[in-house]
């Protein structure tokens, strides 16, 4: 095969713009996919899965997206934050916190406490392994499961370890996660609290 001097054949075109990390068009005439995702600036609620003192990891309540971060501004494990974060150029492969509007805490109880009358109630009439969910007055959820009775520790400890009672407690705009059990009942309480 032969080519004119300075012209770039389609095999050539696209190895070159991919070299350059553009969007390239094959034989196809169709668009590729970019190289990675083009990173924006963004919103929202997070919680804080990990921090170090140089770095910290938060993720994003609604969509579960991680984004590590190249600095740690004071933040701890556990933290909720309504913030703003970017990708921190040139290379834009970390992001950094833009602006904080709000930094709370979420206290995990592991309470001696069994579940209420009206909770226990409420997992007699679930089938065993049923989520039963109830609003309560104002802000929060009680979240209330039937298990079997050698399966309420472990469900308990499964429960307060989970990364995700976190950023539900964090979506219900609540400041505590109080979890209860009765063994002898096979009930699970997780309440949602707020204040």
């Amino acid at each position: 095969m032969t080519r004119a001097r300075g012209r770039l054949t389609p095999e050539r075109r696209v190895r070159s713009t991919l070299a350059f990390g553009r969007r390239a068009k094959p034989e196809t005439g169709k668009p590729t996919r970019p190289l990675r995702p083009f990173m924006t600036e963004k919103t929202g609620t997070f919680v804080v899965t990990h921090a170090e003192p140089d770095s910290a990891v938060v993720r994003d309540v609604e969509t579960a997206q991680v984004h590590t971060l190249g600095s740690n501004p004071d933040l701890e494990v556990h933290d909720v934050l309504e913030a703003t974060v970017a990708p921190e150029p040139p290379l834009d492969v970390t992001w950094e916190l833009v602006d904080i509007a709000d930094r709370r805490a979420i206290e995990l109880v592991d309470s001696d406490l069994e579940p209420t009358t009206y909770e226990k109630e409420l997992a007699a009439e679930a089938e065993i392994g049923d989520l039963v969910q109830e609003e309560r007055a104002g802000t929060g959820e009680i979240h209330v499961f039937s298990v079997p009775e050698d399966e309420v520790e472990p469900a308990a400890q499964d429960v307060l370890a989970d990364e995700e009672t976190i950023s539900r407690a964090a979506r219900l705009e609540a400041v505590r996660v109080e979890v209860r059990r009765s063994v002898d009942d096979g009930v699970l309480s997780v309440r949602y609290l707020p204040d």
